[in-house]
C-alpha cells in the first residue's frame, strides 16, 4: 500500500483548502484511512477519518463541521475539504492507513496507522 497525499498551500484565513490522498497497491475495502495534522511544537493530532468498508467518517472536535472527508472508490482516493481555515489549522497535513479486516471503523485518536503518506503542508496566513 503506498498514499500520496497533496493539495496543501497557502490560504487566508477563513479560506478553503483540498486535500486528496490516493492509494495504491490495495482496493480492498477492509481498512480506514485517517488524516492527520502536526504543527510546529505540536503533537501530531488525528483530524478526520473514514472507515472503506461503509463511509463511516469521525472528526476532531475542532474541526468538525468545517471539515468533510469523502472518497472516490473509482479513482482509490480520499479528500479532505477544509474550509474557514483559522490559524489554528497550519500544519503538515497526512494521510495514513491502517487494515481492519472491513469492519466498520474508524478513530481519529487511534495512531496505529501501519502505512502514512508523506505530508502535505498548508499554512493559514494574511
Amino acid at each position: 500500500v503506498q498514499l500520496q497525499a497533496s493539495g496543501g498551500g497557502l490560504v487566508q484565513p477563513g479560506g478553503s483548502l483540498n486535500l486528496s490522498c490516493v492509494i495504491s497497491g490495495h482496493n480492498k475495502d477492509d481498512y480506514f484511512i485517517g488524516w492527520f495534522r502536526q504543527a510546529p511544537r505540536k503533537q501530531r493530532e488525528g483530524v478526520s477519518c473514514m472507515a472503506s468498508s461503509d463511509g463511516t467518517s469521525h472528526y476532531l472536535s475542532s474541526v468538525r463541521g468545517r471539515f468533510i472527508i469523502s472518497r472516490d472508490k473509482a479513482v482509490n482516493t480520499y479528500y479532505l475539504q477544509m474550509k474557514n481555515l483559522t490559524p489554528d489549522d497550519p500544519g503538515w497535513y497526512y494521510c495514513a492507513w491502517v487494515y481492519t479486516g472491513g469492519t466498520s471503523w474508524c478513530d481519529v485518536t487511534y495512531f496505529g496507522m501501519t502505512v502514512w503518506g508523506k505530508g502535505t503542508q498548508v499554512t493559514v496566513s494574511s
